[in-house]
C-alpha cells in the first residue's frame, strides 16, 4: 500500500498518526480482499480546513469530523471487478501502477472532542474516522439504514481485529 499523511496543523496525539492509520487501511483492504496495490491519500486539518472543503465539494456550510474523497464508483460496494472494467486507465496511478483509491480528509479537532463525547480515547476515534472513510473509498455508504448496519459491522469488525476498542486504547 502507499500511504501519504500531510498533517497541515502539527496535530499531535499520543499515538503514531502515521502508523494507526496505515495499519487501519491495511486492515481494510485486506478484510475486503482488495486484490492491488492500492494508493490512499491523507490530510489532517481543523475546523476552518475541513469546513471550506465541505462547502467547496459537497455544498455543506458546516465543519464535520471526516471526509471521504473516493477515485472509483462501484455499482456493488466492495465489488472491485471495476478495476478491470474500461476506466481502469482513471484509477491507475501511472509512476507506480497502483489503483489510486481516493483521500480521506480528517478534522483534528473532532478527534479530540468525539473521543470525550464517546467515552473512549483518541486513538480509537481516529481508527475509526480512518476506517470509515476507507469504506466510502471501497464503495459503502451509510445512507439507508440497512447500509449504514453493514458499514458500522465493517468497521466495528476492522477495530476489533487491530485490538481498538471503546474501553481504552
Amino acid at each position: 500500500m502507499i500511504f501519504c499523511v500531510e498533517n497541515e496543523v502539527d496535530a499531535k496525539f499520543d499515538f503514531d498518526i502515521e502508523e494507526i492509520a496505515r495499519s487501519v487501511c491495511e486492515e481494510v483492504l485486506r478484510s475486503e480482499n482488495f486484490p492491488e496495490e492500492a494508493q490512499i491519500n491523507m490530510l489532517i486539518t481543523d475546523d476552518e480546513g475541513i469546513h471550506e472543503m465541505n462547502r467547496e465539494f459537497r455544498d455543506i456550510d458546516r465543519e464535520t469530523d471526516v471526509l471521504s474523497f473516493p477515485n472509483i464508483e462501484y455499482e456493488t460496494p466492495g465489488d472491485f471487478s471495476v478495476l478491470n472494467g474500461p476506466d481502469r486507465c482513471n484509477m491507475v496511478d501511472p509512476d507506480n501502477g497502483s489503483i489510486y483509491l481516493g483521500d480521506i480528509v480528517i478534522n483534528e479537532k473532532r478527534v479530540r472532542s468525539q473521543a470525550l463525547e464517546y467515552g473512549h480515547s483518541e486513538k480509537r476515534e481516529f481508527a475509526f474516522l480512518t476506517a470509515h472513510s476507507m469504506f466510502h473509498l471501497c464503495g459503502y455508504d451509510h445512507m439507508e439504514e440497512d447500509e449504514a448496519k453493514v458499514m458500522e459491522q465493517k468497521q466495528n469488525d476492522v477495530l476489533e481485529r487491530l485490538g481498538i476498542t471503546r474501553d481504552g486504547n
